[in-house]
C-alpha cells in the first residue's frame, strides 16, 4: 500500500468521529521504483493532508520530509524527489492500520489493507 492510498483512508466504524489519520504499524516496507512525474506531484500536493503524510512516512522509516511546506517548494527538484519517493515508492507490504479513536487494527497483507468491518461495527 502506498502512502498515497493511506492519505485517503479513514476508519468508518459506527460512531467514530475521528477516523483519520490511521496510524501505521509497519512490519515490512519495500521500495518499488516508479518514474517521477512532476506535474502529477504538483497536483497531488494540494490533495495530501501534509501532517498525516509526514507522520505516516516516518512510521515507515522515511524521515526526509519537512514538517511544514508551502507551494513554493514544488519548484525544488530535491523536494519533489523526496515527495515522490514517500508518496509513490514506499509500500507497506505487511503490518496494520490503526483507528486513532478506537484502536481497531486493520491488517495489511501483501500490500492490501483489509478495511472490512465486523458486523457490530457497521
Amino acid at each position: 500500500m502506498r502512502l498515497l492510498t493511506h492519505n485517503m483512508l479513514s476508519s468508518n466504524i459506527k460512531g467514530v468521529e475521528k477516523g483519520f489519520p490511521l496510524r501505521i504499524e509497519a512490519e515490512k516496507v519495500v521500495e518499488k521504483p516508479v518514474e517521477m512525474n512532476a506535474d502529477f506531484l504538483r497536483k497531488m500536493f494540494e490533495k495530501v493532508e501534509w501532517k498525516a503524510f509526514v507522520e505516516a512516512s516516518r512510521s515507515m522509516g522515511y524521515a526526509q520530509l519537512p514538517e511544514e511546506v508551502d507551494s513554493g517548494m514544488l519548484e525544488s527538484d530535491e523536494f519533489l524527489s523526496r515527495f515522490h519517493h514517500a508518496l509513490l515508492e514506499l509500500h507497506l507490504e505487511e503490518g496494520a492500520l490503526v483507528c486513532p479513536e478506537t484502536g481497531r487494527r486493520f491488517p495489511v497483507n501483501k500490500g492490501i489493507p483489509n478495511m472490512l468491518l465486523h458486523e457490530d461495527e457497521v
